[in-house]
């Protein structure tokens, strides 16, 4: 009779570390060792680009994407420091950003922390340039304009989700212009002739 019990309790024992340690790794889901890491990406084109930053937004690898598909590559994240990271595929016409945290050598991959940027669309269209730029979290977005290297026009543009502007230029002023947008902590910038 002290066999039998012995063994419920046993049992019982492995039975609870087993539930306690099941419940312990449920909150880590997304967590596994620092030593290999997959980015993975759907319906990347080529010439997509591929851009592993740090916390400082510092590029630490970059790729442009070769062929169409689904990007699935393995990283060694074996020698960076604890912090966040972001995974960046620059599409076309918008930015996907994933998190990554390096905590005690774990990598843990914040699902819901990933985040579309819409870049802007900036043409021109004989001597009207259009800009277009949807920021769904209304960040400011500054335009400035520049002929040959002198700034002809600025402004902050503030609370608004679609950006539409339509700037008239002088026929008259033939020459190099330049376009800089800045939004969501990023520089774009369009060059062109007319």
């Amino acid at each position: 009779m002290k066999t039998t019990i012995k063994k419920y309790l046993i049992v019982a024992f492995l039975f609870g570390t087993f539930i306690s340690y099941a419940i312990e790794n449920s909150n880590t889901i997304n967590t596994v060792l620092v030593k290999k890491f997959k980015v993975e990406y759907k319906e990347v084109k080529k010439g997509h680009t591929l851009t592993i930053k740090d916390e400082n937004k510092i590029t630490l690898y970059k790729e442009e994407i070769k062929n169409s598909g689904d990007y699935y590559k393995q990283f060694d994240f074996t020698n960076l420091k604890d912090g966040l990271y972001t995974t960046e595929l620059e599409k076309d016409f918008e930015i996907i950003i994933k998190k990554i945290k390096i905590d005690n050598g774990l990598v843990n991959y914040i699902e819901e922390d990933t985040t579309k940027i819409f870049k802007p669309s900036i043409r021109l269209k004989n001597d009207l340039l259009l800009i277009s730029k949807i920021s769904f979290k209304k960040e400011p977005i500054k335009v400035q304009l520049f002929y040959k290297d002198t700034m002809i026009h600025s402004e902050k543009l503030e609370g608004e989700a679609v950006l539409n502007r339509v700037y008239k230029l002088s026929k008259i002023e033939k020459g190099k212009y330049t376009v800089v947008l800045i939004s969501d902590q990023r520089t774009y910038v369009k060059d062109f002739i007319i």
